[in-house]
């Protein structure tokens, strides 16, 4: 039966370097939302604002695109931020609607490791989202600690 992988972490914990070994692991498809961000809205992500609702009309054409795969017998990883309770529960919903099971993979980090990481990330300039210091604060507020209590099958993954 196919399983939708999910992803939770702050900035730069290395959800997206995780996704890529789900990927080879599953044999999986991967749909990342920093890479369809940046292909549907070069250059108009400059916020937070930006990204809200950019995100928000994206996720009108990948949940069907993700319930279709996943009912073709299709692994799904996605690569889209389970960080707040309202997106888990976005995320959560395309399981149940294509009645698959599902595993959310907790990037569990601390603020300074991620910080750090994502200095050297910028400094690269490989990466699809370059998050400012400020940016991390702020999006780092609104992280929320994933729980089995919301329905989630929660595999915690620590350096």
């Amino acid at each position: 039966m196919p399983t939708l992988h999910l992803l939770c972490g702050k900035i730069a914990s290395g959800k997206s370097t995780l996704a890529r070994r789900l990927v080879a692991e599953h044999r999986a498809i991967l749909l990342s939302e920093d890479t369809w961000l940046a292909q549907l809205y070069p250059g108009e992500v400059l916020s937070i604002a930006d990204y809200l609702r950019c995100a928000q009309r994206m996720r009108g054409v990948v949940g069907p695109l993700v319930i279709d795969l996943l009912k073709s017998g299709v692994n799904v990883v996605l690569d889209f931020p389970a960080n707040t309770l309202a997106n888990r529960e976005w995320l959560l919903s395309l399981a149940h609607s294509a009645q698959v099971p599902h595993c959310l993979h907790y990037l569990e980090l601390d603020d300074a490791t991620c910080r750090a990481r994502l200095h050297a990330r910028n400094a690269g300039g490989e990466h699809d989202f370059a998050a400012t210091d400020a940016e991390f604060d702020l999006i780092t507020r609104h992280f929320c600690v994933p729980s089995e209590a919301e329905g989630l099958v929660i595999e915690v993954h620590r350096p």
